[in-house]
């Protein structure tokens, strides 16, 4: 009988493409795949190391696996992914249960670490983390019609928060060739709609061509038929050049979204840490961006109470979002994290003054996206539809103004056929409840 295995994908959706290229090698080497890891012969968590809540969880992940494998209903337990890669030979000695740690220069490497614990060995293995596989085919784990589609791996930017350079790497970018034939892959099993990820798309090319070639790459994924959608995810406000705007305005298939991270507005914050521009240079970066694209919908992230943030700039960095009105929005506070060089800066906030402000922003954005929502009421808007909610007695799928996982979605009824999973349709906005729009297929 074969050993069945099941993966637990925690964290970004950059993590979850890693985890759909070991789906596909496990299953080619004969194991039987399962949905469900805490009944199988070995559980595996791709871990997240971003920021202390997503460590957290996956230890407690772990946790709760640990607790079956002693209760027999698990044998194995691997973990692979960023917190693995970030503290190693630690994991397996604060919790005995696991099998085997692997870090991420190792997945190409997962059936042989499979094979190896249920010889019953222990194993700790982290070959270089440049070794990671930039290529190779994947069991999609998301809805037939929508797939992330990862263009490089690793980042050069070093800002002075962010441990991802020393989880992943520097960047890579994936050849442009190789990228566009997994896209029309994609596209012949039923995907419409791509989102591009990196942990920073706009850099996308720079090490293999000499120069920023993400617009280039979008203009040639436009080209494949069955893509509807192209939206554009991780991308830094000061490598979004004219070009890339022309091809988000230009291109029909690209989705006129936006994600831009811009982490603070203050200068000398942004400058601490070690990232470009201030409140100026980015609200002419927004205006820009509205000014070409009018009905552009920006999504941003932000850190609460970096240190040194003084009640200044944290106020300027409140009324910067209230002027620029951000349709989608996230604010997180500051989490200190052990090897980067801002755990080390003087002047660190306590945790209730960081998670105040992130409170107070995140609660002017509640209503400036009230304010958002009701200005669509009575527009018409086509929405991809996702399924039927029987509690809410209606259909739901998302506008171009949402990304899959981290935003929204539109509520809508229909007095005609019934909708199709995966299919396109236009409806009426006829009302919104709390961040969701609700509306009537026309």
């Amino acid at each position: 009988m074969a050993v069945k295995v099941g993966i637990i994908s925690l964290g970004c959706a950059k993590n979850q493409v890693d985890a759909e290229m070991l789906l596909y090698k496990i299953k080619e080497a004969g194991f039987e795949l399962s949905d469900d890891p805490g009944i199988c012969d070995i559980a595996i968590v791709n871990t997240c190391g971003f920021i202390e809540s997503a460590k957290q969880e996956s230890i407690d992940e772990i946790l709760e696996l640990a607790q079956l494998k002693r209760e027999g209903q698990i044998k194995k337990i691997v973990v692979t992914g960023c917190l693995a890669e970030r503290y190693n030979n630690e994991i397996m000695k604060e919790i005995s249960d696991i099998d085997a740690v692997a870090g991420i220069g190792a997945n190409s490497d997962i059936v042989s670490v499979l094979n190896k614990v249920l010889d019953e060995e222990n194993i700790n293995i982290f070959p270089d983390k440049l070794l990671m596989p930039l290529e190779g085919k994947r069991i999609q784990s998301t809805p037939p019609y929508t797939a992330y589609l990862k263009i490089s791996e690793g980042c050069d930017n070093r800002c002075s928060y962010c441990a991802i350079p020393l989880i992943r790497g520097g960047h890579r970018s994936r050849k442009m060739e190789n990228i566009i034939a997994e896209a029309k892959s994609l596209a012949e099993k039923g995907v419409k709609e791509l989102n591009i990820i990196a942990q920073d798309t706009t850099r996308y090319g720079l090490d293999l061509y000499g120069e920023y070639k993400l617009a280039s790459l979008v203009k040639e994924l436009c080209k494949i038929q069955d893509i509807k959608w192209i939206r554009l995810l991780y991308c830094y406000p000061d490598k979004i050049t004219d070009e890339l705007i022309e091809t988000i305005k230009n291109e029909d298939k690209v989705c006129k979204y936006i994600d831009i991270p811009l982490q603070h507005c203050n200068g000398d914050v942004l400058k601490r840490m070690n990232r470009s521009g201030n409140k100026e240079s980015l609200l002419a970066l927004m205006n820009k961006l509205r000014r070409e694209i009018p009905e552009i919908v920006i999504r941003t992230t932000f850190i609460a109470g970096f240190p040194g943030e003084s009640e200044d700039d944290f106020t300027e960095l409140c009324e910067f979002i209230k002027e620029v009105k951000f349709q989608r929005m996230g604010c997180f506070p500051y989490s200190v994290e052990e090897g980067t060089p801002a755990a080390e800066f003087p002047n660190q906030l306590d945790e209730d003054t960081k998670k105040r402000r992130a409170e107070i922003i995140t609660d002017e954005q509640s209503y400036i996206m009230d304010e958002y929502l009701e200005s669509l009421i009575g527009k018409k808007m086509t929405v991809l539809c996702e399924g039927y909610d029987r509690y809410a007695e209606c259909y739901y799928g998302r506008t171009y103004c949402d990304a899959p996982d981290v935003d929204t979605v539109t509520f809508f009824t229909t007095d005609g056929d019934k909708p199709k999973v995966g299919e396109f349709y236009e409806i009426e906005i006829t009302d919104f409840i709390d961040c969701s729009l609700v509306g009537t297929i026309v």
